[in-house]
């Protein structure tokens, strides 16, 4: 099952952090838009926090798709509705797309056990000789 990476920045303010912190929580997030996560492929979906940036973890069915997803909260009443109030949280990431690009995929950059089962030896520290 693949897992994806996603980054976002919140405005940099305590009451509106804590304010998206309980959007989340779940007794107040919309069921519809667990429902729509859901419908997506995504299998588990998880949010951390430190400061005002956000990184964001989906494991996600191999045939997963979000362009399809995309369309999908689009054409959604109640998702477009959720994303419009949690935009009053959010900030782009520097670099971030024109046009509201919002969470920014993110590539990872190293693997411990990658780097466990490197074959090469590529790894090991130079000899003096």
């Amino acid at each position: 099952m693949p897992r994806l990476y996603y980054a976002l920045d919140l405005h940099d303010d305590p009451a509106l952090i804590a304010e998206y912190e309980r959007w989340h929580s779940p007794e107040a997030i919309w069921p519809e838009i667990v429902e729509s996560i859901a419908a997506a492929g995504v299998r588990d979906m998880e949010i951390y926090r430190v400061d005002d940036r956000l990184v964001l973890t989906m494991d996600v069915d191999e045939d997963y798709s979000a362009e399809a997803k995309a369309a999908a909260d689009n054409a959604n009443p109640r998702v477009q509705a959720w994303e419009a109030l949690m935009s009053t949280f959010q900030k782009p990431l520097p670099g971030s797309a024109p046009g509201g690009e919002k969470w920014r995929p993110m590539v990872r950059i190293f693997s411990l056990a990658q780097s466990r089962n490197a074959d090469d030896g590529s790894t090991a520290p130079p000899s003096g000789s």
